[in-house]
């Protein structure tokens, strides 16, 4: 018996091994889950985990995709920004995961774009934020600035919203709330409120003492005129700020706060006691009337075994974004990345806002606004909406270096701030 004709006898069998094994690998789509279980920011990030569990359960159940189960791989990157790189380089170059909905923080965001443009990954970034970006790599299905800060200042200094006339920009310190209170003043200022009108705090990640700060916004806002604090407070710190206001007797009548990164689930956490009519400005609210948002609520609370029935923004927009991915994996008939891209252009989903919302060639969706008035009961009603989906503005036309750019991944922009258009293969 030769070696040749052993070969050939054997020959079949290893490339039906080789063949099953290929089979193997390909037997699930791995979905990436990149959100903190620990740490300053998993009061907030921890339900956007569970979120996208109830999806893949949701998908599954349905037959999964291009008949395929998913695979959730979930890692904790511990509110740590450099352990997003870390991880995100784990899901990408060692999981070899087909999609990641992530981060929270644009700190934690802008630590993995650039593992996610290395390895052309896709990121899916469920939270409102700074703006001043668009990633060939990220499909941000949170608020930019024109979609919620601008109009809860707009709201504000409405009649309806209280004619306020000073403000107190309120933020962790890090480069959202930084990036936002710089907007923000730009177009306060460009609305004729002049700069000793408005003042500006920052604080770390996690801080707890905020006696003097309370005492600093009281005594700012006692001076003559109408006063709010535009609040980018994020994490856990929110807790410890909202007791400090209320043990100081300060109530949405004498100075409202309009939250920007608070929104049920916090309060929930926090305590609503003496916080009624505080206000917070998002896309979404779990009071929505529509019969996408019942469905989207029961979906929840099933989910968990009816343990918990509280929804948020950002769980929405986590919603919107797998919806679309799903569609998009659907349309392209692969989970590859190029085309996955191109097929997420245009498109829709009716989501739990009862608005539908669909994704533009800027990697940002056009969505409703909403400004909410904390109740008694720990939610919030909808005081005021826009009439219609808001497309997204990925660059200020407040920022003097930014009014001149656009984001557009189509030809022949292909670009994610570009002043002239852009030719590149990629």
């Amino acid at each position: 018996m030769n070696l040749a004709w052993t070969l050939r006898r054997l020959l079949p069998a290893l490339l039906v091994l080789h063949v099953s094994a290929a089979h193997a690998a390909e037997d699930t789509i791995k979905v990436g889950i990149l959100h903190s279980q620990s740490g300053t920011m998993a009061i907030s990030e921890s339900v956007l985990k569970d979120t996208v569990l109830m999806l893949i359960a949701d998908q599954n159940r349905k037959g999964g995709l291009l008949g395929r189960k998913l695979e959730p791989v979930i890692v904790d990157p511990a509110s740590d920004w450099g352990a997003f790189t870390d991880k995100a380089y784990e899901l990408l170059a060692k999981e070899k995961v087909a999609v990641v909905f992530g981060c929270w923080t644009s700190s934690s965001r802008k630590a993995v774009v650039p593992v996610f443009e290395r390895f052309n990954g896709l990121l899916f970034y469920p939270v409102q934020y700074e703006g001043e970006e668009s990633s060939r790599n990220v499909f941000y299905t949170g608020a930019a600035p024109n979609q919620q800060a601008i109009p809860a200042v707009r709201y504000l200094m409405s009649k309806e919203g209280g004619e306020i006339r000073r403000w107190v920009l309120l933020g962790t310190d890090y480069v959202y709330p930084r990036t936002t209170n710089r907007i923000l003043s730009a177009y306060l200022a460009n609305e004729g409120v002049a700069a000793e009108n408005i003042t500006t705090i920052y604080t770390p990640f996690g801080h707890s003492d905020w006696r003097e700060i309370v005492a600093r916004i009281k005594a700012f806002g006692s001076e003559g005129k109408r006063t709010a604090v535009i609040s980018t407070i994020n994490g856990d710190a929110n807790t410890h700020f909202y007791r400090e206001f209320k043990a100081q007797q300060v109530n949405a009548n004498t100075l409202p706060v309009m939250a920007l990164s608070v929104g049920e689930r916090e309060m929930r956490d926090i305590g609503v006691s003496g916080l009624a009519g505080q206000l917070a400005a998002w896309n979404y609210f779990q009071s929505v009337s529509s019969s996408e948002n019942d469905t989207f609520v029961k979906m929840w609370a099933d989910f968990n075994g009816q343990r918990d029935k509280t929804t948020n923004d950002p769980m929405e927009a986590t919603f919107i974004g797998f919806r679309m991915w799903a569609q998009a994996v659907t349309q392209a008939g692969t989970t590859d990345v190029n085309a996955v891209r191109q097929a997420m252009y245009g498109q829709r989903v009716k989501a739990p806002s009862g608005f539908e919302v669909v994704m533009n060639t800027n990697h940002h969706l056009s969505k409703p606004a909403m400004i909410g008035r904390l109740n008694s009961a720990g939610t919030f009603d909808v005081v005021w909406r826009s009439i219609n989906p808001i497309k997204a503005s990925v660059w200020s036309r407040y920022i003097p270096e930014s009014a001149r750019l656009t984001a557009d991944w189509t030809f022949p922009w292909v670009c994610g701030g570009c002043a002239e258009p852009t030719f590149k293969e990629w």
